[in-house]
């Protein structure tokens, strides 16, 4: 998400000791992380030196694949573009892949790296479900979800941070990506009430508390949505408890991987606020106050 704040004096690396072009492909990445990611890229900036331009190729795969539905009208062309990060990943288009400075930087970093393919392809296919208005029905639908696209994000990361040995502390990057996950969709709901998605809380969640998705989409929550949102804090809240709890053993090189989730909390709580309103208000938390998060997290570690 673009942000015009404070961030924008933030330092950004470089790339100096990279080769010509995959210099480029590195500044590239970083450019749309820094845009489009900003939680992440500041999180990115408490790595190593020599590890940034892995993870910013890593997130910047993640944005571009996640921004494919904003940028179509319809679903076939979002499935085209889906379809497109499928076959370079798996070998095919190798030239026009290449010349994709984001596919070039990944690629390169998942040969660094021994990153298995299977993981970024489950990513991409759990992209489909942005394309389409069908609800995610189940809270396990909503943790596959989740699982799929932000935890594998921070076991990737760990495996960049590790020079690509197994670090462990999977469960770690499970909670931790659904704690995640579920923070930003509840952050993003008025957004996704617009284009007619909703993807928390699962239509099991609204039932419970006598809410259907029509009712919940056309502005109609009320006091049930507010409770079914409450009911995806504490899940949040729960996850991002057993991550802090399994990452308590964990080497601290592959910490900075984890480094989001301390912005989980803060979001959070805004959202605890008697005048929080899930179809108007913004929870942003204010940039220098994300920062601080990051430094006194990274600070712990």
């Amino acid at each position: 998400m673009s942000e015009a704040d404070t961030a924008d004096e933030a330092p950004r690396p470089g790339a100096s000791a990279l080769g010509e072009d995959a210099a480029a492909h590195a500044r590239e990445c970083e450019r749309i992380v820094y845009t489009d990611d900003r939680d992440r890229y500041l999180a990115t900036l408490f790595a190593p030196a020599d590890k940034r331009p892995g993870l910013f190729a890593l997130y910047a795969f993640a944005v571009e694949v996640a921004r494919i539905p904003a940028r179509v009208s319809e679903p076939l062309p979002g499935e085209i573009r889906l379809q497109w990060w499928r076959d370079a990943l798996e070998g095919a288009r190798v030239e026009e892949a290449r010349a994709n400075p984001v596919f070039a930087a990944l690629d390169e970093t998942i040969a660094r790296y021994s990153l298995p393919r299977a993981a970024l392809l489950a990513l991409v296919e759990a992209r489909i479900q942005d394309l389409y208005e069908d609800p995610l029905a189940t809270v396990n639908d909503l943790e596959g979800y989740a699982g799929e696209t932000a935890s594998v994000l921070m076991r990737l990361a760990s495996l960049i941070l590790a020079e690509g040995a197994d670090p462990g502390h999977v469960d770690a990057a499970g909670h931790g990506g659904v704690a995640y996950a579920v923070t930003g969709l509840m952050r993003a709901f008025p957004w996704h009430v617009r284009r007619g998605q909703l993807y928390v809380p699962p239509v099991e969640s609204l039932a419970r508390h006598g809410l259907t998705r029509e009712k919940a989409l056309a502005g109609e929550g009320g006091l049930a949505l507010a409770a079914a949102l409450q009911d995806m804090r504490a899940l949040a809240r729960r996850h991002l408890a057993q991550a802090r709890a399994d990452l308590a053993g964990a080497p601290a090189a592959i910490k900075p991987a984890f480094l989001p989730l301390a912005l989980v909390e803060p979001a959070l709580k805004r959202m605890d606020r008697p005048d929080y309103d899930p179809y108007r208000s913004v929870i942003e938390v204010p940039q220098w106050r994300r920062q601080l998060a990051l430094w006194w997290a990274a600070r712990r570690m």
